[in-house]
């Protein structure tokens, strides 16, 4: 039986609503895979915002609605619930705004529920606790055209009549009721819709969602069937196509096949793909770079313009592509279907680790970036498992991480054959790098989940919906609503670091003008750490480059190119290569491998799981801990080569 304690908080108080009132606020609710987004992108368009809840990583979606007459209703899309028994966030959240208790919203003064009307009867045991805070409802029985497609059918008179709440077909994707909607809208703002049943009263306190005392779930779950019934509800026969696409995809042996096919063509799409695109962003910012340089007099501003603040901007900009490709395909199989039984096959491999199968392609993207791969564990429902996800997430070697590697390879791995003309030494040291990384993800999941995470197995339980077209306006609102949350809360930090890694290289100034590096603020913290990294077989110089690739770590390549005078230095650079093998033995050149294969070196990551967390603890010890790995084992490769 589900049933809310008492309240606890005070209820934010709601807003007048009425003819020449302010814009009231209008809740969407519904069970996962029902088409509530879909509804609400169809009534918000562009005009929504993401963020997250105060003190939880649940996403708050709020948006508004405008109506054919011009007015305008806010409207927030709750996560995906089954019930309101708090048991994950996604439900707390989602009661708390119900009830009135959310920070930084008022109550709403209705609520539209939307079920997925081929799978009527078990969703709709959301009904009566919504129905039991007394607010005007509006049920939205989605999907109509498949349920009559099917061969299904309901009786929505018949269905408003016992459940005493106003019902409306629709399609949402096609847009079908949306008039409905917009009507029931509509009487909100003039304040002539009237609650769904008598509200029971409150008392001036909270509202509740409540549940008769002795009511036990098959209780209602047969009360329900009863209403179904009544309203003369026929289930739908199975999808022919569903039918089809499952028997291949979750086939024992062509599932997992295809799954493979699928990483491998995300893996391709958001490591390889998008390099072209990454490569034309990053021209665009050099070279309005210089546009910039070619206007600006000679002097500490335009440095601090040019290399500080529009460099430190184009940091973050160019991983846009990698961004947008990743959630286009999470979003396209997540829409398709595909998405649920992706997860279904992941868990049979990841259980020994102690992960989800949810966790399986947060995990992939992070080969691409760490960022968008801890914002996807946002799809992992266990809490336990979603923050081992983000803690393992950056131990995948990134593409920041390539640069570093390919320098260093070249400098110290000579080529030699050893798959024939398939696979060189310089090859196959790089590929036991992400082999490297892979493993200390595995082996730190294993560990998390044995101490500071443990518990008991949840049963792995998803729901598998039917297959469908993702439509484009979805995709589309879903790339910029991903575009918006990773400029703005990566691209805050990393321009602050950069600027301040840029002052800590002016200063302090020769006769006006900046000083040679090894006299900067900079240099001198290096020299400063020297003493601490020696045993690793570095220098000032590689200490200097490891803090500057704290803003990203291919910004190490940048900095020795500084540091040891070479211009337009690279990955590739001749120069630059020749310059490490006088400065750096074979030691300590496998030791700086193996110290960017394991350090958390980049802000932006530690940034986004702290948000991603709700508070510095996670981010603060996942640094330590890959900090303490990457010096312990430098210092043994160190000692070795």
């Amino acid at each position: 039986m589900e049933h809310c304690g008492a309240a606890t908080a005070e209820r934010q108080p709601a807003r007048p609503v009425g003819p020449g009132r302010g814009a009231p606020l209008v809740a969407l609710v519904g069970p996962p895979n029902s088409g509530k987004s879909t509804l609400f992108n169809q009534l918000t368009g562009l005009r929504q915002k993401v963020a997250n809840y105060p003190g939880v990583t649940v996403e708050k979606r709020l948006g508004r609605a405008r109506l054919p007459d011009q007015r305008v209703v806010e409207v927030v899309d709750l996560p995906g619930v089954y019930g309101f028994s708090a048991r994950s966030r996604d439900e707390q959240v989602t009661r708390d705004v119900l009830e009135g208790r959310a920070t930084g919203l008022p109550a709403p003064e209705a609520v539209i529920l939307v079920v997925d009307s081929t799978r009527l009867e078990p969703q709709l045991m959301l009904v009566e606790p919504v129905l039991s805070l007394g607010l005007p409802a509006l049920l939205v029985l989605n999907m109509s055209d498949e349920l009559e497609k099917r061969g299904g059918g309901v009786d929505a008179e018949a269905l408003a009549e016992r459940l005493g709440v106003e019902v409306v077909r629709a399609n949402s994707r096609a847009g079908v009721g949306l008039d409905r909607v917009h009507r029931f809208l509509a009487g909100v703002l003039d304040g002539t819709v009237k609650p769904a049943r008598p509200p029971r009263p409150f008392g001036g306190g909270p509202r509740r969602l409540e549940l008769p005392v002795l009511d036990t779930y098959i209780e209602r779950r047969n009360r329900i069937r009863r209403i179904g019934q009544e309203a003369g509800f026929t289930e739908p026969a199975p999808s022919p196509l569903t039918d089809r696409l499952d028997a291949i995809f979750l086939h024992r042996f062509l599932g997992p096949l295809i799954f493979f096919v699928v990483v491998a063509l995300v893996f391709q799409a958001i490591f390889a793909w998008a390099t072209p695109l990454m490569d034309g962003v990053e021209f665009l910012v050099a070279s309005s770079g210089e546009w910039i340089r070619d206007r600006l007099p000679d002097g500490w501003l335009r440095s601090l313009l040019v290399d500080g603040i529009w460099m430190g901007v184009g940091s973050v900009i160019v991983f846009l592509p990698q961004i947008l490709i990743l959630f286009l395909f999470l979003g396209i199989l997540e829409d398709s279907g595909y998405m649920a039984r992706a997860a279904v096959i992941a868990d049979r491999m990841m259980y020994r680790v102690g992960l989800q199968g949810r966790a399986f392609l947060p995990l992939l993207s992070a080969f691409a970036c760490a960022v968008p791969a801890i914002m996807a564990a946002r799809t992992v429902e266990n809490e336990r498992d979603r923050l081992a996800t983000i803690f393992v997430a950056p131990f995948m070697t990134c593409s920041a991480r390539l640069p570093v590697y390919a320098l260093l390879i070249a400098a110290f791995v000579p080529e030699r054959p050893l798959l024939g003309p398939f696979m060189g030494t310089r090859a196959a040291t790089l590929l036991g790098l992400y082999l490297l990384g892979a493993l200390a993800a595995i082996a730190t999941a294993f560990l998390l989940k044995r101490t500071l995470l443990r518990g008991e197995r949840t049963a792995f339980l998803m729901e598998l919906p039917p297959y469908r077209v993702p439509t484009l306006r979805s995709l589309g609102l879903r790339l910029v609503d991903r575009s918006r949350i990773f400029l703005r809360r990566v691209g805050r930090v990393i321009l602050t670091v950069t600027v301040v890694l840029w002052a800590l290289m002016q200063f302090p100034t020769v006769d006006g003008a900046p000083p040679p590096i090894e006299e900067s603020i900079l240099g001198r913290i290096g020299h400063v750490i020297e003493p601490a990294i020696e045993p690793l077989g570095f220098d000032w110089r590689i200490g200097v480059g490891i803090i500057s690739s704290l803003a990203a770590r291919e910004v190490i390549v940048g900095t020795l190119g500084t540091i040891y005078g070479v211009e337009e230095a690279s990955e590739g650079s001749i120069e630059l290569q020749a310059a490490l093998q006088r400065n750096l033995d074979l030691g300590g050149a496998v030791a700086l491998l193996v110290f960017f294969a394991f350090a958390l070196q980049c802000i932006s990551t530690l940034a986004v799981v702290r948000r991603e967390t709700a508070g510095w603890k996670w981010p603060l010890l996942q640094w330590a801990y890959m900090l303490t790995l990457a010096v312990g084992c430098a210092y043994l490769a160190n000692r070795i080569f």
